[in-house]
């Protein structure tokens, strides 16, 4: 069966890129994710003069919604145009940023199952006083086996079904982190394509990014002060930073009695307090932690792009819309810290059509946009279920009422003023009665119509699962359970010639 593509159009400005001078650190090469099919794209990073382009999301079930992965294809896309374009190495490196804490945007998935009805898997919430704990700590726990079992049990025993379900037991296991899961499974994926995954909370990743973490907050009031008046001037010029600044909150996390926890100024002085905890904590102590045990301390999404271009050799950030609103608040970071400012570039955004959805869409010669409305193209399909003259005849009726009307309000109000209204009224009720004939004269027709309705409500499930967009929701691995892994390689180069 032949999948298609819908892309989002891409924006039409899209930020210069220029290279760099500075070259792949060997210290990180611990915080690598190596999987069969990787080696030669981990060698390339050690490659003189190659630069990189980066991306990331945080982990999820079972890789997390399918944008996660396009991504990555997105990146990859990117740094082959600009190998090219230059002609040196370009790699493309997906930062898996370990240190996210909200469990419960991550903690379940959705696919679409063999008859292409929608089915979840979750793992067990995190009570609310919980501490917050990072995603490179979370166990899977052992309710990762039960969402392994529903996963499997949801397709038909095919050879495209096993492959994708020993690639998720093999990196999905009760005793795994999260975090780890997630980057092991990404790298293998994505390996043969030349992308390397990178643990973002990796010691060798933190103990490269400690000084300037500490220099951060050293700029504390200054660094707010332009942070806010950035914000001020994003709002005014119609533009949500996406992300809140001010109150003495530092872009510095760290791992405290209640988990990952957010550092606030206390006034002008070296002392600061954990948000959550309350607990308070001195420079000094701060020092010492980024020294001894740099994984406790993390940045806020504005902090994170700064230091992914201060240890890497990043030309470009592949990002998707929020990420690309709260961008535009870093400058004051980067400007402080001396760090070249990586271009933010939008990633690939569009749908996966199937071939059930390509049936539909051909049956009643309609678009994707039509079916991506609610409802449009059942209405079409339940009016064409009429006899033609349906419409024709019901707009006479409402033309007729219309004009039968003006005259006999006409005649009310030079009878009386104050029966104008009433005669509008009686008009008003006369059309209404009419549309809600011509609403109930659907109503029988869509059940009369109720298998080919039945097939756009599960075509409209595909491409728009919960009324959200596709890949904010279903996981890739659902698509490559059904249709095997030569999917990925349709979608990179349909993705490649998008960014081309």
């Amino acid at each position: 069966m032949t999948l298609s593509f819908v892309d989002t159009p891409l924006p039409e400005e899209v930020p210069a890129l220029g290279p760099r001078t500075d070259a792949w650190n060997p210290a990180l090469d611990p915080a690598l994710f190596a999987s069969p099919g990787s080696e030669n794209a981990i060698a390339r990073l050690r490659l003189p003069g190659a630069l990189v382009v980066t991306t990331g999301q945080q982990p999820g079930l079972f890789t997390g919604p399918g944008y996660a992965i396009t991504k990555a294809l997105s990146a990859r896309a990117l740094a082959l145009a600009l190998e090219q374009r230059w002609q040196r190495p370009v790699v493309p490196v997906y930062w898996v940023p370990g240190d996210d804490h909200d469990l419960h945007e991550v903690a379940t998935v959705t696919w679409l199952n063999g008859e292409g009805e929608l089915r979840s898997a979750s793992l067990a919430p995190r009570a609310p006083d919980a501490p917050l704990t990072p995603m490179w700590r979370q166990p899977l726990g052992e309710e990762v086996l039960s969402a392994l079992h529903e996963f499997e049990d949801s397709f038909a025993a095919t050879p495209e079904r096993n492959t994708t379900v020993e690639w998720l037991r093999r990196h999905y296991c009760p005793d795994a982190t999260v975090s780890a899961a997630y980057g092991a499974a990404m790298a293998e994926l994505l390996g043969p394509f030349g992308v390397v995954c990178l643990d973002g909370a990796h010691p060798a990743v933190k103990r490269a990014a400690a000084g300037l973490v500490l220099e951060v907050l050293d700029h504390g009031a200054d660094l707010e002060r332009e942070l806010v008046e950035l914000a001020r001037d994003l709002t005014a010029a119609g533009r949500d930073p996406g992300v809140p600044v001010g109150d003495g909150a530092t872009p510095v996390f760290l791992d405290g009695p209640l988990g990952r926890d957010r550092l606030v100024r206390d006034g002008g002085s070296d002392r600061y307090h954990l948000r959550r905890s309350r607990a308070t904590i001195g420079r000094d102590e701060i020092a010492r932690i980024v020294e001894t045990d740099p994984v406790r301390v993390s940045g806020n999404v504005l902090l994170r792009p700064v230091l992914e271009s201060a240890v890497l050799p990043t030309v470009g950030y592949v990002a998707g819309p929020a990420e690309l609103r709260y961008l535009a608040l870093t400058a004051p970071i980067y400007r402080r810290l001396g760090i070249t400012r990586q271009a933010a570039v939008p990633r690939w955004s569009g749908l996966i059509v199937e071939p059930r959805v390509t049936r539909v869409l051909r049956k009643y010669a309609a678009g994707v946009d039509e079916i991506l409305a609610d409802g449009h193209l059942e209405a079409r399909i339940a009016r064409q279920a009429l006899p033609d003259s349906t419409d024709t005849r019901f707009d006479a009726l409402r033309e007729a009422i219309e004009r039968g009307y003006q005259p006999v309000i006409e005649v009310a109000r030079d009878v009386d003023p104050t029966m104008e209204r009433p005669a509008a009224s009686a008009k008003g009720q006369a059309l209404f009665g009419l549309e809600e004939l011509r609403k109930r004269l659907l109503q029988h027709a869509r059940k009369r119509e109720s298998v080919e309705l039945g097939q756009v409500a599960r075509a409209r499930l595909s491409v728009r699962p919960h009324g959200k967009p596709q890949e904010r929701v279903l996981t890739m691995a659902g698509f490559l359970a059904r249709y095997g892994p030569g999917l990925l390689g349709e979608l990179a180069a349909h993705i490649a010639r998008w960014y081309g």
